[in-house]
């Protein structure tokens, strides 16, 4: 068992004697704060928190890290307040103590919500200061080699967590040996019987390779002589979730993963990187398109290394990875390379530890934008498994975003307000819908407008977390702003049929109404009013009724037949459905739609009988005198089969100003066609100037609205 005596001993390795005493200072504390208590498997408790500071005094992190590894479960678990820390030890490790501490002093409605309430915190403290994050995910490597003891359920709960997030973190950070120690007995623990078995296959076929394996290892030693290149070369074990998840992904079996020989070549410099590199592909034959450069552009979180994959002896595929000593201390250690090497920090240290910054300033964008901590945590669980892309800006800078990322990703990752302003993108100098998907190398260019703003339907294809986030934000803002004007129509409307002005509603009424609907303001109110959550009529009559009457003045016909007046630029508030795509001349009906506002139906829409039983929900609306803008409106055209026909017929659209959203073809026997449209059009006259253009086209028959 691991003693206070042996943490002082590795840590005199290390530290001077002042810090040491420190950190045994927090030992004493910690154990007496601790006293009595024991873990589920009926160890004292301070074993834990010791078992941390090993774990990051393995890693050579400083005093105050280790200090608050041994205090990390005090203010949680005991008595003790954050104030006493800070007194005893200092401010910067009562803080990495607190941002450890889960929220136990909060009510939640879930586990679910208690826990991306917990992560949310954290991620805040680990933006403050990098050490929270390394001291959780020491605590979590602690907690997992102790699963044993706990219930199945509890013991499949954390084991899911640590391979949902703290092990994507690990590797996010670039602290490859907790990340892989996390993966295999969160694996272990999950899927037990897979993990048995994989073990088995491994132990079996590794007898198998010895000879494979020593044969290319001595080539390689032989050839790096030859070009007196002095290297470390250490053979590349696959570890069992590495294989499980590629086994998974590509649908491979456990042969044609596991028979594959992996090296390391560890070398002096950066130069030398590059001519171990031509002296394998010289040695054995390259593969095709399986050459990755990290030096010159890294991962995420730091990492540099050249790999290749080779033809080798007996047609086996080598994959090799070459790279410094100090790049191989940050693919370990990735952001706590930083402590093993404080004075004088290196390039590879300095990169590792901006990449981290800039991972987590996006964190804190994220969690500005986010609705709630279950929303933020999804967005957090998005951003952690960047298979990256590098695109390249007009002037030259490298963006790595995720695989599978589109334009309005890239928009969003240069600055918000450039997300929130594009219209369009070129693409190697082409243009390009904002949802096309980029490949690494692309150049892209953002396509900007003054009154652009972001459409509900860039969520479909946008991945990035921070572009999600962002457009859920402006859209929720923009929403409630649509939603706050209709409500307060809306209600003036119903006010004046009662011979009310807005102005003159008693306000003791209106907070005595606000309280019986638990709303924190008039604001809110009239959005849930915009929004249908509330019937505006209702409302009305609440607001003018005295409160010890039912009395209310009779409306008048004319009063009676007060429209709502539609303008077009309400936004996401007044909705025009797919069934009817009504356009101002139409006649129209406005129906009250809960979350959704008005929905405005053409008088003569099928649709609108079903909606007959629920009169309190309709109301009078009219278009705008003046209206302008453009509206979506579909007319469906029969033609005879003749090569051309559609080109005559867009030209005939495109002549007549309208745009063409969508067309659908469909063949209804060997001498018709009928071709449905979606145009945008000005208004009913606008809309008749198009179709009397189409009607002289020589090959239509017939030529509808529908």
């Amino acid at each position: 068992m691991f003693t206070v005596g042996d943490l002082e001993k590795l840590t005199r390795s290390y530290l001077p004697a002042n810090e040491v005493a420190s950190i045994l200072h927090a030992y004493e504390f910690g154990s007496r704060a601790h006293a009595g208590q024991r873990r589920k498997s009926g160890e004292p408790y301070i074993h834990h928190p010791l078992e941390v500071a090993r774990i990051l005094s393995d890693m050579r992190m400083d005093y105050q890290t280790l200090s608050a590894a041994i205090l990390h479960d005090v203010i949680e678990d005991t008595d003790t307040a954050k104030a006493e820390i800070s007194k005893l030890f200092g401010k910067e490790i009562a803080d990495l103590v607190d941002g450890v501490s889960k929220l136990t002093q909060i009510e939640f409605d879930s586990r679910a919500e208690a826990q991306a309430q917990n992560f949310r915190k954290m991620l805040m403290a680990m933006s403050q200061d990098i050490r929270v994050i390394l001291v959780k995910l020491a605590d979590r490597l602690h907690n997992m080699r102790t699963l044993g003891s706990l219930r199945p359920d509890k013991r499949r709960r954390i084991a899911r967590e640590t391979l949902e997030i703290y092990a994507p973190i690990a590797q996010r950070l670039g602290i490859n040996t907790i990340r892989l120690e996390l993966e295999e007995l969160g694996f272990m623990t999950l899927y037990p019987m897979r993990h048995r078995i994989l073990e088995q296959q491994v132990i079996k076929a590794r007898g198998n390779r010895k000879e494979v394996v020593t044969k290319i290892r001595n080539a390689l030693k032989r050839r790096l002589r030859q070009e007196k290149i002095p290297a470390r070369i250490l053979g590349r074990e696959k570890h069992l979730y590495g294989i499980y998840q590629k086994m998974k992904k590509n649908k491979l079996s456990f042969n044609e993963v596991y028979d594959v020989y992996a090296y390391r070549l560890i070398v002096d410099s950066v130069e030398t990187c590059y001519r171990v590199i031509g002296t394998v592909h010289n040695l054995y034959k390259p593969v095709p398109g399986r050459f990755k450069d990290y030096i010159a552009i890294p991962k995420a979180n730091g990492y540099q290394s050249l790999h290749t994959v080779l033809f080798g002896p007996f047609g086996v595929p080598i994959e090799v990875q070459i790279r410094t000593n100090e790049m191989n201390d940050v693919a370990e250690a990735g952001i706590a390379a930083h402590w093993l090497y404080k004075s004088g920090s290196t390039n590879e240290h300095k990169t590792a530890q901006k990449r981290a910054r800039e991972w987590l300033k996006n964190i804190i964008d994220m969690q500005t934008t986010a609705g709630n901590s279950q929303e933020f945590l999804e967005n957090v669980k998005i951003d952690l498994f960047p298979d990256s892309v590098y695109i390249f800006t007009p002037k030259g800078k490298i963006i790595e975003l995720p695989r599978g990322t589109t334009a309005i990703d890239f928009a969003y990752a240069i600055h918000t307000d450039v997300g929130n302003r594009c219209v369009g993108a070129r693409i190697n100098r082409r243009l390009a819908p904002l949802g096309t998907q980029l490949l690494s190398g692309q150049t892209v260019e953002i396509i900007k407008a003054p009154g652009a703003r972001p459409d509900p339907a860039w969520l479909n294809f946008a991945v990035t977390a921070k572009a999600r986030s962002n457009i859920r934000h402006y859209l929720k803002n923009l929403k409630a702003s649509e939603a706050i004007s209709l409500g307060k129509r809306l209600l003036i409307r119903e006010l004046k049929m009662l011979s009310v002005n807005y102005d003159d509603i008693d306000p003791v009424r209106m907070q005595k109404l606000l309280s019986e609907y638990h709303l924190p303001d008039e604001q809110s109110l009239l959005q849930d009013v915009g929004f249908g959550n509330r019937i505006a009529r209702l409302i009305a009559r609440q607001l003018i009724e005295a409160t010890d009457s039912g009395h209310k003045k009779p409306k008048t016909p004319e009063q009676e037949s007060h429209p709502l007046v539609i303008k077009g630029t309400e936004g996401m508030v007044v909705n025009f459905p797919k069934c009817c795509l009504p356009i101002p001349g139409d006649k129209i009906l406005g129906f009250v739609t809960t979350g959704r506002g008005i929905v405005i139906h053409h008088q003569s829409c099928p649709n609108v009988t079903e909606f007959r039983n629920h009169p309190e929900k309709w109301i009078t609306v009219q278009w705008e005198p003046d209206i302008t803008g453009s509206f979506q409106t579909n007319i469906t055209i029969e033609v005879t089969n003749q090569r051309g026909v559609l080109a005559k017929l867009a030209s005939a659209i495109s002549e007549e100003q309208a745009n063409i959203v969508h067309v659908e073809m469909k063949d209804r026997d060997d001498r018709y066609t009928t071709l449905k449209f979606v145009i945008e059009v000005r208004d009913r006259i606008h809309l008749a100037r198009i179709m009397r253009k189409v009607r002289n086209i020589n090959n239509v028959s017939r030529l509808f609205r529908r």
